[in-house]
């Protein structure tokens, strides 16, 4: 079938999927998707898996009562998105696994449309939906991304702030990044590329996998057929240090995996002599002292773990 084309969302396949999510010090958050979930979900062959990343109080026991129905796992560190993720994807029995943030919540068919883009495309590795902001339904979050630019490390998330008319609807297509907030991922895929790295423990980590999974042979792709909705930024903050710091951090080390010498080099000159005095200056007018130490931290990370640290595996 011929991208861009308005595919028939009937059930081909009926194969378990996973739901896994990760929790974080937001119980109640984590409680409304599950609720959205086994409120809107038809597709009748599911698992749920939670796991809680060593949050400051434990939910999982409670949970366990009031949630029967679900798989829940208590880690005793917090592994950030990446580990979270892992634990669960080792876990799960499903031929897909749907890698789904806690603040988010479904819409109706969710599931079983995603899974069809696999029987449409079988060289589908992960598939996306359209995600728009919770609290404004009809502006859209993420349809896609473009490629990261080779000296920047920057690109632009597709269809971002526009408002929802339809414009994006019937259509299914290559994109070059998955949004971590939503992805369903073929099992076989995983086991032949790898899980997600650790290393980047917040933010990138999904950027990091993309790449992998293209260097496999596996296409990225957006189904705009269907709709989750997200609530951005609950966990860590949209302006905290702690994301400063990761952002930082992981884009230097995304750099260092995948650019080839020479634009490495370009972007060592570009983040030096522009981006770190831009930003250093701008965060020491706004007395942002705390974002002026998360980036010379991460700096500083990625000079004392100069060596590439090797992707997990199964």
């Amino acid at each position: 079938m011929r991208e861009n084309q308005i595919i028939d969302n009937k059930p081909k396949t009926q194969k378990l999927v996973s739901i896994i999510s990760v929790n974080y010090n937001q119980p109640s958050v984590t409680e409304a998707l599950l609720q959205s979930i086994f409120e809107t979900n038809t597709y009748p062959d599911i698992e749920v898996i939670i796991v809680d990343n060593a949050s400051n109080e434990n939910p999982v026991e409670k949970w366990k009562i009031d949630y029967p129905e679900v798989v829940f796992i208590r880690s005793q560190v917090n592994l950030g998105f990446a580990g979270g993720n892992n634990i669960g994807i080792r876990a799960s029995k499903g031929d897909f696994v749907f890698l789904v943030n806690n603040d988010t919540e479904f819409s109706a068919g969710l599931i079983q449309t995603l899974v069809n883009t696999f029987d449409e495309f079988p060289d589908t590795g992960i598939v996306c939906p359209k995600i728009n902001y919770f609290d404004q339904k009809d502006l859209i979050q993420y349809l896609g991304y473009t490629e990261l630019h080779p000296i920047t490390a920057r690109n632009k998330c597709i269809g971002q702030y526009e408002l929802d008319r339809g414009q994006f609807d019937n259509q299914t297509y290559i994109t070059a990044f998955a949004h971590g907030a939503a992805m369903l991922v073929s099992r076989k895929a995983i086991v032949d590329v790898g899980l997600m790295d650790e290393i980047f423990f917040l933010y990138y980590e999904e950027f990091d996998w993309c790449l992998r999974f293209q260097h496999a042979r596996y296409q990225i792709r957006v189904n705009s057929n269907v709709v989750i909705f997200h609530k951005e930024s609950i966990s860590v903050g949209s302006d905290s240090s702690l994301k400063n710091y990761y952002m930082t951090r992981n884009r230097i080390l995304l750099m260092r995996r995948h650019a080839s010498f020479l634009q490495l080099v370009l972007f060592y000159l570009y983040f030096t002599f522009l981006v770190f005095p831009r930003n250093i200056i701008q965060y020491a007018l706004k007395r942002r002292f705390d974002k002026i130490r998360a980036t010379l931290k991460a700096i500083a990370w990625n000079f004392s773990n100069s060596s590439n640290i090797m992707p997990p595996h199964l």
